[in-house]
C-alpha cells in the first residue's frame, strides 16, 4: 500500500510562499494516477485544495486560484504545491492524496485511496 509522504509545511508571515512536497517511496503508480492537496485548519473540515493528472491537467479551489501551483506529475511520483501570496486563512494542516486513474471528482476525498499525515502550515499577520 503506498504511503505518501507529505513535507516544507511551516510557519510564514502573510504574503510569503512555501513549497510543499510529496512523495511516495518505494511505490510505483501506474501511467495514469490523480494526485491532489486537501488541507484543514482549525475547528473546519478538510477541504480540497488542488489535484493534478500524470497527464498534467490541473484543479484548483478558488480560495487558491491564482496564488497555488501543482507540478511534478507526468511519470515523477513527487508532486509539489507551490504556495504564494499567503494568507492567514490558509493556516491549516495540508495532506497528499493520491488515486490510481484520472477521477472525474477530484475535490472529492472518496476518491483517493492513498493518504499521508500531513504537514501544517501556519501564516501569521
Amino acid at each position: 500500500q503506498a504511503r505518501l509522504v507529505e513535507s516544507g509545511g511551516g510557519l510564514v508571515q502573510a504574503g510569503g510562499s512555501l513549497r510543499l512536497s510529496c512523495a511516495a517511496p518505494g511505490h510505483t503508480f501506474g501511467p495514469y494516477y490523480t494526485m491532489a492537496w486537501f488541507r484543514q485548519a482549525p475547528g473546519k473540515e478538510r477541504e480540497f485544495v488542488s489535484a493534478i493528472y500524470s497527464g498534467g491537467s490541473t484543479f484548483y479551489a478558488d480560495s487558491v486560484k491564482d496564488r497555488f501551483t501543482v507540478f511534478g506529475a507526468s511519470g515523477n511520483t513527487t508532486v509539489y504545491l507551490q504556495m504564494n501570496r499567503l494568507k492567514t486563512e490558509d493556516t491549516a494542516v495540508y495532506y497528499c492524496a493520491s488515486s490510481s486513474g484520472y477521477q472525474n471528482s477530484v475535490s472529492r476525498e472518496i476518491v483517493y485511496s492513498y493518504w499521508g499525515q500531513g504537514t501544517p502550515v501556519t501564516v501569521s499577520s
